[in-house]
């Protein structure tokens, strides 16, 4: 089978996909790697070609010249990990570039395409009924669709809240989203928290001093002090997940959620809340706490949201038990069980083969 994609790198997707890669059955299937992003030589990539059969740089090659490789390969699945994202060329699989072809992991949504015959779900992120929005048919895993390596490293730091801007001893709320994802809507919740919160917080990610200037102004404009906007630069992947500790409480985004983002602070032991939308990219969040145990962190509702943050802020002991319970559940539960999950995938991949060979045309796949 091949995989395709421009994040074979230091990069959240490989980040996600690095124990899949290494877990996958191999007396069962031959990995192919096929990279048309950045040429770049770094210890995540060099970690994923080391589980794979073969790795093809094809960034500067055109369309019918990686249908020719791909298909001297003789793939049985392709998978295209890119989606409608950036530097994507999904516009390759039209030429039909294995017998299955299935979208995952990159994009959460349908492609609408007729050449991709199966999306990568579960049934938190696409319920039954949104499931006649999707060209795709489904292989809907048990837990989550989304994969985690159950070996990144945290590092062991000494650093204090101090080396970070925080405050000791007040309440740190946490969105290591990207800015793009940030909307009036939730930001004026936040805010309110702040308001009522006293000397609390908000710890963000640091994106441009655009978006900075623009999210101190919006806090002013609500009442709240700009400098208690606390903007996070760029660390090392292992040393990010160890600043989670100084944080109390992850508060999702609302259109797009935490993806990566929230099981990285989930794999930290940082507590994350989110409000369930309709639509995919609005749901994985809430794949991700059900998958690990803690669907009552799931709201429904932007005043449930609102009023569990405040709950969890004002009463120690909740957030207490909340903590304590992911960290019971970390390693319990299907959300970073690695060999379980590439198993479940590994039959979703299995049987979406077996009703190709068996002349059926692509079906729900049910995985349990």
């Amino acid at each position: 089978m091949g995989y395709f994609s421009a994040d074979f790198h230091d990069h959240a997707t490989l980040y996600l996909m690095a124990g899949l890669l290494r877990e996958h059955d191999r007396s069962r299937f031959e990995i192919h790697a096929f990279s048309y992003g950045p040429a770049l030589d770094d210890a995540m990539r060099r970690k994923m070609i080391a589980h794979t059969d073969s790795f093809s740089d094809v960034r500067e090659l055109a369309d019918r010249d990686i249908e020719v490789l791909a298909r001297g390969m003789n793939l049985d699945i392709a998978v295209d990990l890119k989606g409608y994202t950036q530097n994507g060329r999904t516009q390759i699989f039209a030429r039909r570039l294995a017998p299955v072809q299935v979208s995952y992991l990159g994009y959460p949504g349908s492609c609408g395409a007729d050449f991709i015959d199966y999306l990568v779900a579960d049934r938190v992120v696409i319920p039954v009924e949104q499931e006649s929005h999707y060209s795709e048919k489904l292989i809907l895993l048990p837990g989550s669709y989304q994969p985690n390596d159950d070996r990144r490293a945290i590092a062991e730091t000494t650093c204090a809240r101090a080396d970070h801007g925080l405050p000791e001893g007040a309440f740190v709320f946490c969105s290591f989203n990207q800015s793009y994802k940030i909307s009036p809507r939730e930001f004026a919740i936040w805010m309110r928290l702040l308001g009522r919160v006293e000397g609390s917080v908000l710890w963000l990610l640091k994106s441009n001093v655009w978006a900075e200037a623009a999210l101190r102004k919006a806090a002013a404009e609500h009442g709240i002090a700009p400098q208690r906007l606390v903007f996070a630069g760029t660390l090392p992947h292992a040393e990010h997940l160890a600043r989670h500790r100084h944080a109390d409480l992850f508060l999702d985004t609302f259109n797009v959620n935490a993806h990566t983002t929230a099981s990285d602070a989930l794999w930290a032991g940082l507590p994350v809340i989110t409000l369930a939308g309709r639509q995919f990219a609005a749901r994985v969040a809430a794949s991700l706490l059900h998958a690990i145990g803690l669907s009552d962190l799931v709201t429904e509702t932007p005043k449930a949201y609102e009023a569990l943050a405040l709950d969890l802020a004002t009463q120690s002991q909740k957030l207490a038990d909340v903590k304590a319970r992911l960290g019971a559940n970390r390693l319990a539960t299907p959300l970073f069980d690695t060999v379980g999950y590439t198993r479940k995938l590994e039959q979703g991949f299995t049987e979406a083969y077996r009703r190709h060979t068996e002349g059926l045309p692509p079906g729900e796949i049910v995985i349990r």
